[in-house]
């Protein structure tokens, strides 16, 4: 992790996080395809992309060096990620990308959350204030909407579960990406197959667009990641922290701007209260981090 910023590494961060906050406008390019047709191309054409990746990068080796305990880890994180990918894709498809972004909002608080309960992590008093309002904002939410957010809830949790595994995994990213493709590829593309022989499936039938846009659902997955794991490189952690809202930001204002999903005043007093804990978190975020910043040792000429 870098200690000093960099133009590149900002830039890849912002792309990175500009893609996934548009992908609300990608998905539903890809009807009348089916959510669960949706993420199993996503999954196969994303799978396909990274072997060719870590071929050219000659990263295979990585892979053959794999415990098989590290392989039990990279098959439950791909599981996790897929129950995230999925759901997002049905938030999107069903019209809850205000609640999807709720999700992606309070990611980070849940995964301050299990280093608590899982890895017996402390917190500081900050932290716990901010996990404190985002929690009565959930309750504010779960109130003006009659009941928990519970895809907002799934998210958050299986992108926090699928980090704290994915951190555990001795690969780099995308030896780690080529790995989740290489075990669930085959059911991704077994899930393909009954699609298309049971005559519901969209590969053929609706032009070469819309071929190639399921195609493209690859490259669309694959490229933030890869920015991401470039920029992680370059730009220190509290940077990576604060750049990480412009995701949950867009995809709020396609929400409420683009597909015009209706907030009720109960739930913008919950969204500002989800802000609220977020300035604090990240401002407590910006401060370890320079507290922590090592002091220049003087060098004798």
């Amino acid at each position: 992790m870098a200690t000093a910023l960099d133009g590149r590494g900002v830039a890849a961060a912002i792309g990175a996080y500009s893609m996934w906050g548009l992908f609300p406008a990608f998905w539903p390019l890809l009807a009348p395809a089916a959510p669960i047709e949706v993420l199993a191309h996503r999954i196969a054409w994303t799978a396909v992309l990274m072997a060719a990746v870590l071929s050219l990068a000659r990263g295979w080796g990585e892979l053959r060096r794999l415990a098989p305990r590290g392989w039990a880890m990279v098959t439950a994180a791909g599981l996790l990620i897929t129950v995230n990918w999925g759901l997002y894709i049905y938030a999107v498809f069903t019209g809850q990308v205000v609640e999807a972004a709720l999700g992606y909002f309070i990611s980070p608080l849940v995964s301050v959350l299990l280093g608590v309960l899982v890895l017996r992590e402390r917190l500081r008093p900050a932290q716990w204030t901010a996990v404190a309002v985002a929690t009565v904002a959930v309750v504010v939410i779960a109130v003006e909407s009659g009941r928990p957010p519970w895809l907002a809830l799934v998210l958050a949790g299986s992108f926090g579960l699928y980090g704290l595994i994915k951190s555990t995994v001795p690969l780099t990213a995308t030896a780690s990406l080529t790995a989740e493709g290489l075990v669930l590829g085959p059911l991704a593309l077994g899930v393909i197959g009954v699609f298309e022989l049971t005559g519901t499936g969209t590969m053929s039938g609706f032009g070469i667009g819309h071929l190639l846009l399921l195609i493209a659902a690859g490259p669309v997955t694959a490229l933030p990641l890869l920015l991401y794991g470039a920029a992680a490189r370059r730009v220190p952690l509290s940077t990576i922290g604060i750049l990480m809202y412009l995701n949950p930001t867009l995809q709020f204002l396609w929400g409420v701007l683009v597909v015009g999903e209706e907030m009720a005043p109960t739930r913008w007093i919950g969204f500002v209260l989800v802000w609220v804990a977020l300035v604090i978190f990240t401002a407590d975020l910006v401060r370890a981090a320079r507290t922590a910043r090592p002091v220049p040792v003087p060098v004798a000429p």
